[in-house]
């Protein structure tokens, strides 16, 4: 796979698996846009807490999702899994349109998270396990951050949705979920021309059936570029088995690999806390602070969108060439320090709507690749056969410590009215995200250009 030049299959890859994240981008924006609207009496006559706590319950959703989902994965391969949980996906978003209360909204929220989870340990194993090394990075970044395109569109929608000239109260949110499922049902269609990991086949004892995949991808790249392939290189013995039991696995995640996994943890941890914090609640903010009304808060949405799409785009080749330590640290500790100064000056009043936008786009430039950076550090250092469980376990706990909890907290400090309780729960994302990036600086692992197998070796490998 490390051999083959970029060709149309690789962006078929990504366009069918990573379109994921621009939906999900598209749907939870609508969702932060339009939480002043479900506030409305007319619509569910929610409290800011309440929006808080529909933003946990979704992340909730999607901590069990991930680690249901990133066994599964391994177990019976990436194929199988991203089907299922995008369908879930799909389910959730579809009956958010029909939501007649907060509990009702709450468990189609979770639902949603559960298909979403499952596909942050599928999708980005499969990514990684199909791309060249060379290219792996700066790949991984995009399409993670691909989630911000959605959410510009999703910021550009919910203006439509939130006009009453065009939509009632009770109608406009609705009419963004079901859209969204529509689009969904789109996406599994595409994603029937994806072939299995050859990587993860081989591990478990399908040898021949890896082969013949792994022959189709190599004629489909070498028709699709009209040249010969360069020749295989190397090998790799292995023991394939049919499945790895968890002693294996966690025995290597906390024995062999435990330096990798405290660093990789507290990446997750840092950029969750972080986005979860701010991102939910910046609605809130918009309204209660600044005083814009309901109907233009996507579009302030936007920029702040647009500047975590260009982050990744613009970032992302340095990750395959400055490497991976580097610009982690500089990531985190840029967004980290610029986050502390930008909630100081929100504080003390100094900034209009227009204004605070302009330094959430600055922020969100570095913090955008910052997080995809976490996401690609947890599925490239560890062995293929925990791969998608590695992802799924740091993801869940890092949302876990640092999501779930985010959202609603800072629901309770919007609510008080208050900004300088506002401000220390800013700082504290701060100061998460600059001893993240140090950590990284140290600790971190060196993987560009390198083939996954030679950053962490399969626990098959025969010595």
């Amino acid at each position: 796979m490390d051999r083959l030049p970029w060709s149309r299959f690789h962006l078929l890859v990504v366009i069918a698996l990573g379109v994921t994240w621009v939906l999900d981008g598209l749907e939870v924006t609508i969702v932060g846009a339009l939480g002043p609207r479900l506030q409305d009496k007319a619509s569910l006559g929610l409290t800011a807490a309440d929006i808080g706590a529909l933003a946990s319950s979704y992340l909730v959703g999607a901590v069990l999702g991930a680690l249901g989902f990133g066994w599964l994965t391994d177990r019976f391969g990436r194929k199988l899994i991203f089907f299922t949980t995008l369908g879930i996906y799909v389910a959730g978003v579809g009956l958010s349109a029909i939501a007649w209360d907060f509990w009702s909204m709450a468990a189609f929220r979770f639902l949603t998270g559960v298909g979403i989870g499952g596909e942050y340990a599928a999708v980005n194993s499969a990514i990684d396990e199909l791309m060249p090394a060379r290219l792996r990075g700066r790949v991984a970044l995009i399409v993670n951050g691909s989630f911000w395109a959605g959410a510009a569109l999703g910021s550009l929608a919910s203006v439509a949705l939130l006009d009453l000239s065009l939509f009632a109260v009770d109608v406009g949110w609705r009419l963004g979920f079901a859209i969204g499922a529509a689009l969904g049902l789109l996406i599994l269609f595409t994603r029937r021309f994806m072939p299995e990991s050859p990587r993860w086949l081989a591990c478990h004892d399908r040898v021949p059936e890896g082969e013949a995949v792994m022959a189709e991808i190599e004629r489909k790249v070498s028709e699709e570029t009209g040249r010969d392939l360069p020749p295989a290189r190397g090998e790799l013995l292995i023991h394939p088995r049919k499945t790895f039991g968890f002693g294996l696995i966690f025995s290597s995640m906390l024995g062999q690999y435990r330096g990798r996994s405290a660093l990789v943890l507290l990446l997750m941890v840092a950029q969750a806390f972080l986005y979860n914090a701010i991102f939910f609640s910046y609605g809130l903010i918009l309204t209660k602070f600044h005083g814009v009304p309901e109907a233009h808060v996507g579009l302030y949405l936007v920029p702040f969108a647009i500047g975590n799409v260009i982050g990744p785009i613009v970032l992302g080749p340095f990750f395959d060439t400055v490497g991976r330590r580097r610009m982690i640290f500089a990531t985190y500790v840029l967004s980290g320090s610029l986050l502390l100064a930008t909630g100081y000056l929100f504080a003390r009043g100094a900034f209009g709507p227009v204004g605070e936008t302009a330094a959430w786009c600055v922020i969100f430039f570095f913090a955008s690749a910052a997080a995809s950076a976490a996401y690609l550090t947890a599925s490239e250092v560890f062995p293929l056969e925990v791969r998608a469980l590695a992802i799924a376990a740091f993801y869940a706990i890092g949302t876990g410590l640092g999501g779930v909890v985010a959202p609603y907290v800072f629901g309770v400090l919007i609510g008080g009215g208050d900004v300088w309780p506002i401000f220390w729960g800013y700082a504290f994302a701060a100061a998460l995200m600059i001893v993240a990036g140090v950590a990284a600086l140290i600790w971190g692992i060196d993987a560009e250009g390198r083939s996954l197998e030679e950053i962490a070796a399969p626990l098959s490998q025969i010595p």
